[in-house]
């Protein structure tokens, strides 16, 4: 049996129900995290014999809360989680995958190719370099920093409106009550923590939400990107 194959976690019965007839492009994900995601340093060994329940179908929950058009930037994407998950689940939406490191952003772009997800695009950036160019409905991050810290990279990338969807774990009530004022600073608003996805299905997760408050002006740069006018707003006007 090829080896590659034969370390592939099979499919567990709810991934069906979750990916739907999208679920043979998430075994293809998965075999490629479980194989050159793992001999690459991307997902420790560990994880594979778990990288359904622990890692795919917990970030499938987040497709809850974004809407058909919208353009997501993944923060952080690392081996693609959760940015490639959407991606595989909603072909809908625009995906941004924006990683720091080559060997990381590279992984990114093959696996972008290999799917055939024609919706997605790589950027290998930090997130002050995307300042002034970048302007999106929604930053998604997992396991990046503190949300103090992710505040402060991800609501300048924002429309105003825009929220970042931070997936956190059962430490998230605590993680926002003690970081609520850096994000304010930071020009968030109206952040709360909500239940997303399906204990049955194992799609089930905490995300923090944090809306931009602050006023600021949308830049090109971004494919997908566009002004998103609110009532008695032409499109590309200054909020």
């Amino acid at each position: 049996m090829n080896e590659t194959l034969a370390r592939r976690p099979p499919a567990p019965p709810a991934a069906g129900r979750v990916f739907g007839s999208r679920l043979p492009v998430a075994e293809a994900y998965a075999e490629l995290l479980a194989g050159p995601g793992v001999e690459r340093g991307l997902l420790g060994p560990r994880e594979t014999p778990r990288l359904w329940e622990r890692h795919l179908l917990n970030c499938a929950g987040l497709t809850d809360l974004i809407e058909p058009g919208q353009t997501v930037l993944d923060l952080g994407s690392g081996a693609g989680l959760p940015g490639l998950v959407l991606a595989v689940l909603r072909s809908d939406i625009t995906v941004v995958l924006v990683e720091p490191l080559q060997r990381r952003a590279a992984f990114l772009a093959e696996v972008v190719e290999q799917l055939g997800l024609t919706h997605v695009e790589v950027r290998r950036a930090r997130a002050e370099e995307l300042l002034g160019s970048v302007a999106v409905d929604v930053v998604t991050a997992r396991a990046v920093a503190p949300l103090d810290r992710l505040a402060g990279w991800a609501l300048p990338l924002l429309y105003t409106g825009g929220r970042l969807l931070a997936l956190k774990g059962e430490r998230a009530v605590d993680e926002l009550a003690v970081s609520a004022s850096a994000v304010r600073l930071a020009g968030g608003t109206a952040e709360r923590v909500v239940e997303v996805g399906s204990v049955e299905l194992g799609t089930a997760a905490r995300v923090v939400v944090v809306e931009r408050g602050r006023p600021g002006a949308p830049a090109p740069g971004l494919r997908g990107a566009r002004s998103r006018p609110g009532p008695g707003r032409r499109p590309g006007q200054r909020p």
